[in-house]
């Protein structure tokens, strides 16, 4: 068979298409993760915008929210894929309900980094509300009744002696509003991290004394899915834990190294994360790299989880009447995607 003049070359590049098409990667699978706007959630950012989960053959969507049990009732119904923040009271019984799994850490309050910080409006301290052991007698601003911030009062009660009945629990509902309320003396404290309580403290509209790890460990964020999720996109959670995995590392690398004597190295890489995070969190502020810098937390190499604490915190909200008594830690715990921290 004869060719005609310039068939040979048309035949090689269309052999060439197909070789092509045939080596790209099929569609990325899209995973919407919930979670608040905060530096807790910095691995997260700056694993997307370095583009891991996109060389893991998955798109990230990144939905805010303002309170972490809307959190995971979004992933109970399945309007989200993947939860990223708090784990309260609310959580581990709808987990129980609606079998949700815990698959890996995020924030963890650590002896050594300063993470969520006590925090009190400057009547209160001139008042002498000046230690945390002084908290009976007055109002202390929670989201939610067993929110995180329920259960860090509550174990840190428990740590000084004090009875948390004594303390006047003020329901607000969102971060935002409990900051609102601290700075205009409305309620006399409050429990955030210290990305929001730093800035405050520098600008002299708040008084921090003391910081949550001082007094109890807490795996304070995780990362969680349902089962339904997890079965049906198996392949796509571990692509997306490995990204986020790395964003992790990265994170721990360039905010958590310190030199010989005691204090944070920051390189290139720090900035560059910082620009990265500064997307999200604190936008158009001139002050960002500070605020950022000064909300760097604790994470746990490849976010592992500190599955010990989960069990603890079950059982201290079990104590207090606000997780169901037949909510078992071990169905929630899932190990199989991210090795639980110390294995």
């Amino acid at each position: 068979m004869r060719l005609h003049r310039g068939a040979a070359p048309l035949a090689a590049i269309v052999f060439a298409a197909i070789g092509l098409l045939a080596a790209m990667p099929a569609k990325a699978e899209k995973l919407t993760v919930g979670t608040l706007t905060s530096t807790a959630t910095s691995p997260l950012y700056i694993a997307q915008e370095n583009g891991y989960f996109a060389k893991e053959g998955v798109e990230i969507e990144i939905k805010p929210f303002q309170a972490a049990q809307p959190i995971a009732a979004a992933v109970a119904s399945g309007d989200i894929d993947i939860g990223a923040t708090a784990l309260t009271a609310g959580f581990y019984n709808l987990a129980a309900k609606a079998d949700l799994h815990v698959i890996g850490g995020m924030l963890r309050e650590a002896k050594g980094y300063e993470g969520s910080a006590i925090l009190v409006s400057n009547k209160a301290f001139a008042a002498g509300l000046t230690d945390v052991s002084k908290m009976p007698g007055h109002s202390l601003a929670i989201t939610q009744t067993g929110s995180s911030f329920h259960y860090m009062i509550g174990r840190i009660a428990e740590k000084l002696g004090f009875d948390l009945s004594k303390v006047q629990l003020r329901v607000l509902q969102t971060v935002p509003n409990m900051l609102a309320a601290v700075q205009t003396d409305q309620v006399d404290a409050m429990i955030t991290t210290r990305d929001n309580a730093n800035p405050l403290a520098v600008a002299g509209k708040i008084k921090i004394i003391g910081w949550v790890s001082d007094y109890v460990p807490y795996q304070l964020t995780a990362i969680f899915i349902s089962q339904k999720t997890l079965a049906a996109h198996r392949e796509a959670v571990a692509r997306f834990a490995r990204a986020y995995q790395h964003g992790v590392n990265d994170y721990r690398e360039q905010f958590l190294t310190k030199g010989a004597d005691g204090k944070p190295v920051y390189t290139a890489a720090t900035d560059a994360s910082i620009a990265m995070i500064n997307k999200y969190v604190f936008p158009g502020d001139p002050d960002a790299k500070a605020k950022i810098l000064a909300g760097t937390l604790y994470f746990d190499q490849d976010a592992k989880l500190d599955t010990d604490d989960v069990r603890n915190q079950v059982t201290w909200f079990k104590s207090q009447g606000m997780v169901d008594a037949g909510v078992d830690a071990e169905k929630i715990i899932d190990t199989s995607i991210i090795p639980a921290l110390g294995k």
